[in-house]
This record gives structure tokens, sequence and C-alpha cells, in this order.
């Protein structure tokens, strides 16, 4: 067996993508769990922007946002996303595609509790996806709402996590001559079995 076919080895998708993030948090400069997140609004016309990956569940991928952004509005509208990790270093990507529901109550608290308080002051002060008139405004309203809401600030109600639950991984890496190695998987529910194919580059 070759290197490149020993990375792919295992039989739950969700171990052998946190054994890749795992290997690229040596690796990566910066953002490891970067995943570029893609979503179509209700004309069906796409959209794609990059997230942070907070968790990888036993059966689910967990992101944060405000639920008045774009994306959530447009995972709201339609149910499904899907998401790409991609690594230079390690010259390897996996591809996830599946159904979203919302984390809220305590996860969400204790993720957001997390996060430094000018994050937290940052997500009670953006309206994300609206307009805004100038930078200094957004500065001003932070300013305001550190004296609100002082050292400890609750998650805004506006405010919580999706968790995407794959229909479908794909585990690619980089080969000579271009010959990549692709692995699918896919499954009709998450109730199925994972059906597992090898793809042409």
């Amino acid at each position: 067996m070759t290197e490149s076919r020993e990375i792919f080895s295992g039989d739950n998708p969700f171990e052998i993508a946190q054994r890749w993030l795992s290997e690229a948090e040596k690796t990566e400069p910066n953002d490891p769990n970067a995943i570029a997140l893609a979503t179509v609004d209700e004309t069906g016309m796409p959209n794609v922007r990059m997230v942070l990956l907070k968790e990888i569940e036993p059966d689910a991928f967990v992101f944060y946002t405000n639920y008045g952004s774009s994306k959530a509005k447009e995972i709201e509208h339609c149910g499904k996303a899907s998401f790409v990790l991609h690594w230079k270093s390690l010259r390897r990507q996996v591809r996830v595609r599946g159904h979203v529901k919302r984390v809220e109550g305590p996860q969400a608290d204790a993720y957001f509790a997390s996060r430094s308080l000018k994050s937290r002051l940052g997500a009670w002060a953006s309206e994300q996806s609206q307009p805004l008139e100038t930078r200094a405004a957004l500065v001003a309203k932070v300013a305001k709402l550190t004296l609100r809401k002082g050292p400890n600030p609750p998650r805004p109600p506006f405010w919580g996590g999706f968790r995407l639950i794959p229909t479908e991984f794909e585990f690619w890496a980089d080969g000579e001559f271009r010959l990549h190695d692709r692995f699918r998987w896919t499954r009709e529910s998450t109730d199925s079995d994972w059906e597992i194919s090898r793809l042409n580059p």
C-alpha cells in the first residue's frame, strides 16, 4: 500500500477528516480549520465564503455565525450546504455536502463564552451582511455595547451555530503527474451505510 493510500485508511469518514485536520494543524501557517462554505439563495444563485470550522462531532461538522447573515438565511431557506477544507501544506482537501440544522442552547452558549471579549462584543455590534455607513460607526457601536454589556456579555439571540450532517464526503490527495487520489463516501440518509468509490482524477 502506498503512502497516498494509507492516508485514506479507516471505516469512518469523520475520523479520517479529523485525522487530516490534526495533521494540518501542524503544517498550515494560518487557520487550518478554515472552510469555503457554499450555499444557494432562493433563486438558486450560489454563494461561497470562508468560515472557521469549530468542531468535528461524531456525525457532523459545526460552525457559528450571525443568524441574520446571508449565509444563515440561505441555509435556513434551503436546509443544505457544502464546504471544502483545503490544505496547501498537505496537498489535500476534503469536500462535504449535507443537511444543516441550528446549534443553540448550552452548546452555542459555551462556544460563545470561549471567544475573546472583543469578538463577543463584535458579534453584538455587527448587523452581519447589512450595509454599513462607516467603519467609525461600527467602532462607536462596539464602544457603547462595551459599557452596556460589561465584561461577560451573553450570546446574542441572533447568533449561534449550524451543524452540517453529511450525506457525501470526498477525500482528495495530490498525485504525481496530476494522477490524484480521490475517494467518495455517499449515503442515502443519516441512517444508511456509507458506500465508498474511487474516482478518476
